[in-house]
């Protein structure tokens, strides 16, 4: 870490470094790709087009620059990133699902973007959905199978930062050592709470087996977390795996950061709808910069933020832009559609004095002494409880029942048998641990839970992103829809239910004294109901606002090769093209779209 920031001042002193904090400050030059966006998939971009060294490329970022954000470098720091400098701070608009509430929306707003800020929670999903994208598309490149190079790119599995024998939590086979981003087991293990969880696996077997690698493309099951985080300890994002000191020092690389994009323009003169000029301003000033880019330019903001710009520069439902006097580019009514989330449900159960024993770090995320003890410990060794997130080392993964009448009523929204309807995390402490940091409706007093978080991860429900206003500085309308369709209430109480059934395991019976909160007062499923839309909230992966489609089909928003259709020029790298959310945290499909992305880029242009 220290060699990293030494080596960065020193290309600094040489006028090597490529990373400005205004558009002014950068050279000038002629750009063959813009790239919008420095976070997950934009960051991947930028160092490996880069590698052709006769592709000059700018990235142009709105937060600012990663490096020196002790937040975003501590595992343990990561519940202080939401509502800060470092996230847009979206809120959604009210929604009938969640009985009329609105729901925060974190998203990443510095280089790495919301892979900094994120739970850093490395999940690939079941390779049906991967194969499900190759079937919608008609692109065979985008099937499970064909992405396993891109997966040996990515991924640097390595240690965890205690050094600890990670023999039986993990299938080596379907790893890699040699790729960009650092992935470990948690490297500062919860002993008693563990040995809970996996006891609690033999006793239960069948939906709640234990699973040795759910990254194998087979995910049903209880397995061990695995994680976005070095063996030292430190969190990997896409800027420190993509945009290493070595990258950033190329000669072909700019990175500006704190600068804002408003819109993407045609290029005057061109004989079709070519869209290769940038717009960027300030809400503090009405000049505005332009730059084109000889080749292509890339969005990579993100399922809301590049939606966002498409319509406002015109590019989306021209019933919609007409309303708000945007002059219409080219209308498409997918731009802004199809968004698709998860969402939660916490479930907490009160464990009896002594249960299990967390050990001295038990009250850490309410206590300032041990807090600072604990931070102490990471920066002086790179050991104790920051090393991780939170007090969580296990996730399941299980489906409905084929024969559950829900699906007498309702199409099966998964992508196939071995995908997963539901997500469990399992642990001590999870979402009540992390709202009480942020102060979210959470009670102050620290008591011992058994939490276990649910989520409905093959939604039905679809939502959009509609522009406020035709102000490019005004934040979006986000309307994630949760719960519109009644599968995702069902599904997501087959999840409270099956959270039941773990804790009902012979092993937790001398520690659970009961759920807690207002599911401990049902009495049938249907009570369930105005609970779940009482306290769901959103997983924070949104996806699927500027979806792919197969090549020349009238719906979707770019081809299967990312370029946006009826357009010359503009091309999308980012959550926002995924038809058909997988059953994962989203931060590792978008790395893998991104990788197979700079692959087609680099084919188009030889």
């Amino acid at each position: 870490m220290f060699l990293d920031f030494t080596v960065v001042l020193v290309l600094a002193s040489l006028g090597l470094a490529a990373t400005w904090n205004s558009i002014h400050n950068i050279p000038k030059n002629e750009w063959d790709f813009i790239i919008i966006g420095g976070g997950t998939a934009g960051s991947v971009l930028a160092g490996r087009l880069t590698e052709n060294p006769k592709f000059k490329v700018l990235v142009i970022e709105a937060g600012p620059n990663n490096e020196g954000v002790l937040q975003s470098i501590v595992p343990g720091l990561q519940p202080t990133l939401p509502n800060s400098q470092y996230d847009w701070n979206y809120t959604t608009i009210s929604m009938k699902g969640l009985s009329g509430r609105s729901v925060g929306y974190p998203r990443g707003r510095l280089l790495g973007g919301s892979s900094a800020i994120n739970g850093m929670v490395y999940t690939r999903g079941a390779a049906s959905n991967y194969d499900r994208w190759a079937k919608v598309t008609g692109d065979p490149g985008w099937s499970w199978d064909r992405l396993q190079p891109y997966l040996d790119k990515q991924e640097k599995f390595e240690s965890p930062a205690d050094n600890h024998s990670i023999a039986g939590m993990v299938d080596p086979a379907v790893h890699s050592g040699n790729g960009a981003v650092p992935v470990s087991i948690p490297g500062f293990l919860h002993p008693s709470s563990d040995a809970v969880t996996l006891e609690a696996t033999k006793e239960l077997g069948d939906e709640f087996r234990f699973n040795l690698d759910w990254n194998s493309g087979h995910p049903l099951g209880v397995g061990w977390l695995q994680a976005t985080i070095g063996y030292d300890g430190t969190r990997s994002t896409a800027a420190t795996a993509y945009l290493t000191p070595h990258v950033r020092a190329r000669k072909n690389l700019h990175i500006v950061t704190d600068t804002r994009v408003t819109r993407v323009l045609p290029t005057e003169g061109a004989r079709r709808l070519e869209v290769r000029t940038v717009e960027i301003g300030s809400p503090d000033s009405p000049d505005r910069v332009l730059l084109t880019a000889s080749k292509e330019v890339i969005l990579a903001a993100g399922a809301i933020g590049t939606p966002h710009i498409l319509l406002n520069s015109g590019i989306g439902d021209q019933v919609d832009l007409e309303a708000l006097n945007i002059p219409v580019v080219l209308h498409n009514p997918g731009v802004g559609r199809n968004l698709t989330d998860h969402i939660g449900f916490s479930l907490s159960f009160g464990l009896k004095p002594g249960a299990i024993d967390e050990g001295p770090w038990g009250n850490l995320l309410f206590d300032p002494a041990l807090q600072a003890e604990a931070l102490e410990l990471w920066q002086t060794n790179r050991t104790g409880p920051y090393v991780a997130l939170v007090p969580v080392d296990h996730l399941g993964w299980i489906r409905v029942p084929d024969n559950s009448p829900i699906f007498d009523q309702f199409e099966d929204t998964s992508s196939g048998p071995d995908a997963a309807h539901i997500e469990m995390v399992l642990g001590v402490s999870v979402l009540i641990l992390i709202r009480c940091v942020l102060e979210v409706d959470s009670p102050k007093a620290v008591g011992g839970f058994y939490s276990t978080n649910v989520y409905m991860i093959s939604p039905a429900s679809r939502g959009s992103l509609k522009l406020k206003s035709s102000d490019p500085f005004s934040d979006p309308l986000i309307d994630p829809n949760f719960l519109d369709s009644d599968f995702d209430v069902l599904v997501t109480r087959e999840g409270i239910k099956a959270a039941l059934r773990f804790v009902d395991a012979p092993v937790m019976k001398g520690l659970i004294t009961g759920v807690l909160g207002p599911l401990a007062n049902i009495t049938s499923d249907e009570d369930m109901d105005p609970i779940i839309r009482d306290g769901a909230d959103s997983a924070w992966h949104p996806v699927g606002t500027a979806s792919m489609s197969p090549k020349g089909a009238n719906w979707g928003v770019v081809d299967p090769n990312l370029l946006v259709k009826k357009v010359s020029g503009l091309r999308i790298v980012d959550a926002s093209i995924m038809p058909y959310i997988p059953c994962a945290h989203t931060q590792t499909p978008v790395y893998l779209i991104a990788e197979r992305a700079a692959d087609l880029v680099k084919e188009a242009w030889n």
